[in-house]
């Protein structure tokens, strides 16, 4: 049985991945992708989120902290999160519910029991997605947790940004129905630049996948001014012709959820443009022109 850290399930989901679903959120990432959309996954420990907008300054938190991660001054509300040690005190006290710990230790055994209570939903293709973060960093507890609710019969889906070793995708590959995979930027420096590290094991790994026999959907968040140019959109176009048998490209604009949950736990983010509807169908429209498939194409 292994451990491991959460921060959030989600139900009656229809975003991450095929039917209705049930998503664990687990936290650590590999990568820190400036548009974020989940920011508060990257950190593989918990992590204290403060809402300013929520708080009333009743000061009820300084009071009750023991290491001194709250005080207040002429300036407001500050929030030493290096000395927070999690007790939940401050989150206990609070009547805004302005504060919350983000971050649950549980084992893989009481993961799968939460899961399995939706199970009767899961219509069709339906099931649990691992999601994150980046699932994979948590290795071990992401793989107990995939066999133990495949062995009762659930579909599962894997997120994944697709950088890490293919030892950590051929581990999980018995027990995975489809993977979700990224294709987030072609160009290596932009890769670099707004999302970090090294992107040569990307298309790597999603043709291994494909050539093991895996279920693939790629996925491709698309971010005006960074990735929104014809040679990405080409690459795209050209995976899902010359792997026929991956259920296509899936285009997510860019949205601006993150910049306010990276605020929360008072880390910075860059906030882009958010695309029109009539962008987006330019964009789906270049792909399919070029002989691309997509699984949102309408």
């Amino acid at each position: 049985m292994a451990e491991g850290i959460v921060f959030g399930i989600q139900r009656f989901s229809i975003h991450d991945g095929p039917g209705i679903r049930t998503t664990i959120f687990l936290k650590g990432c590999n990568v820190n992708c400036v548009w974020c959309h989940n920011p508060e996954g990257i950190p593989l420990r918990q992590i204290l989120s403060y809402n300013a907008s929520k708080c009333i300054g009743c000061r009820g938190c300084e009071a009750v902290c023991p290491q001194k991660v709250h005080t207040f001054t002429e300036e407001g509300h500050k929030v030493d999160r290096t000395l927070c040690q999690f007790c939940g005190k401050c989150v206990e006290i609070c009547p805004a519910e302005a504060l919350e710990v983000l971050g649950e230790r549980i084992t893989s055994e009481k993961a799968v029991k939460q899961l399995l209570r939706d199970k009767h939903y899961f219509t069709g293709e339906g099931g649990i997605t691992l999601s994150g973060g980046e699932a994979l960093m948590q290795r071990e507890f992401a793989t107990a947790i995939l066999k133990g609710v495949k062995a009762e019969g659930v579909n599962t889906a894997l997120e994944t940004n697709g950088t890490l070793p293919w030892e950590y995708y051929e581990e999980v590959l018995p027990y995975v129905d489809i993977f979700l995979i990224d294709y987030k930027v072609t160009d290596p420096e932009v890769y670099k630049k707004y999302v970090g590290g090294d992107n040569s094991k990307v298309e790597e790994n999603i043709r291994r996948l494909y050539a093991s026999g895996a279920k693939l959907r790629i996925r491709c968040p698309i971010i005006p001014g960074v990735n929104d140019t014809e040679d990405h959109f080409n690459k795209i176009a050209e995976l899902t012709k010359e792997l026929p048998d991956v259920e296509g490209a899936e285009i997510l604009p860019y949205h601006k959820l993150g910049v306010s949950k990276a605020a929360r736990i008072g880390i910075e983010s860059e906030e882009f443009e958010m695309p029109s509807n009539e962008t987006v169908a330019e964009w789906k429209n270049y792909i399919w022109s070029q002989g691309g498939r997509l699984v949102n194409a309408d």
